[in-house]
């Protein structure tokens, strides 16, 4: 496999950071996992820590070569990552059992499978444009559903944050599933907490990766996230890949699962930039934040 990836997990505005994010892969199989520990629950991070490490330590022992069903192995780790989040309540004898969202992706045989609970989301963009996304388990995804109301009104509906599927409930997860999904060279995969898909549209996104790649855009484009929630950002975290042409021998081969990779973010330092706008912001502004921030790093000291 060949592939670029991006990984980042930043505070924004609260007083700590309950998201967790991480990838793992062999020389044939690649897992990306993001959680987003409940703010309204107690030790939320500690839902999502344990959800990650979980489906993790999942992957690890069963997929040193290829998983035989993928969508199934991703269903049966989501459920053993609420088992153990349950486990770990009653374990430390908590009056209120921690929770979390959860979205996992995995590639093999150059197609994509995912599966999720709650609102944290996957994209998947094609050249500019979203080809496939998560729907939220969410109250304003059912009233979008039902037309009562439409995305952008959802975007400020009081409720927006109100879930009613998760990691660690008292009851156990409702998990929504993909099929199986071809992927061309070029495609990129992001999954993220809502404190950035909530500020940066899914068709901005794809407009910006037609011009840059997911490294270089990718640290701006958070930080832009950060900024125009004004000073009410929630956590912010992001683990994404571009699938590059297997064919190009410029990319050098992944490694195989004796020297496996995985990480698991928590705070990260906060890149500089240029001000924002205060009103509705057009692809031409972000792109011009954008710039303005990478001229900006650019002029830090290394």
């Amino acid at each position: 496999m060949r592939f670029t990836i991006f990984q980042d997990s930043r505070q924004g505005d609260r007083d700590g950071n309950e998201d967790r994010v991480g990838y793992s892969y062999s020389r044939d199989v690649l897992l990306l996992t993001v959680a987003d520990g409940m703010g309204g629950h107690e030790k939320g991070e500690v839902a999502a820590e344990i959800a990650v490490g979980e489906i993790t330590r999942r992957f690890q022992h069963e997929a040193r070569n290829r998983l035989r069903k993928p969508a199934d192995f991703l269903v049966s780790a989501i459920q053993s990552a609420h088992r153990a989040i349950v486990s770990h309540a009653v374990e430390h004898n908590l009056l209120e059992c921690p929770r979390t969202t959860c979205v996992a992706c995995i590639v093999q045989g150059g197609s994509a499978y995912w599966a999720h609970a709650g609102d944290s989301r996957l994209y998947v963009l094609r050249d500019g444009a979203l080809v496939a996304a998560t729907q939220d388990h969410s109250k304003v995804q059912q009233m979008i559903d039902s037309g009562e109301i439409t995305a952008e009104a959802a975007a400020r509906h009081p409720d927006r944050n109100k879930i009613f599927s998760c990691l660690g409930g008292v009851v156990p997860p409702q998990i929504a599933v993909s099929k199986e999904f071809p992927l061309q060279s070029g495609d990129s995969i992001l999954l993220s907490t809502d404190g950035f898909w909530a500020q940066i549209p899914g068709n901005i996104l794809g407009n910006m990766l037609r011009k840059q790649t997911l490294v270089e855009v990718m640290p701006g484009l958070l930080t832009e996230a950060h900024r125009r929630a004004k000073g009410e950002s929630d956590n912010l975290s992001v683990v994404a890949m571009t699938w590059e042409n297997q064919d190009d021998a410029r990319i050098a081969d992944t490694q195989s699962m004796d020297e496996e990779e995985f990480e698991s973010s928590a705070n990260t330092t906060e890149l500089l930039g240029g001000e924002i706008p205060e009103e509705d912001v057009t692809d031409a502004d972000i792109e011009r934040a954008i710039s303005e921030i990478q001229d900006a790093i650019r002029k830090v000291p290394r």
